[in-house]
């Protein structure tokens, strides 16, 4: 059987759920932020766009070193 048409296991990583999760958050920031027509809620969604992109690159580091770690084992 073609591999197209197998079905793929699903690897549980956390660390992949909670980048995707922090990637949906920082999208709900910008739509926020977009929204915003008051100063003090642009400013605050600033303040969280900064804060959450912040986050999303340190999960991708890990992310990086986890599955170079995988791949030197």
């Amino acid at each position: 059987m073609p591999a197209l048409f197998m079905k793929r296991k699903k690897i549980e990583n956390p660390l992949l759920k909670e980048l995707q999760a922090t990637r949906l958050e920082l999208e709900t920031a910008y739509s926020v932020f977009e929204n915003a027509v008051d100063p003090d809620l642009v400013s605050s969604s600033i303040y969280r766009i900064n804060s959450v992109q912040e986050r999303y690159q340190f999960l991708l580091k890990q992310l990086k070193k986890a599955e170079a770690a995988l791949q030197s084992s």
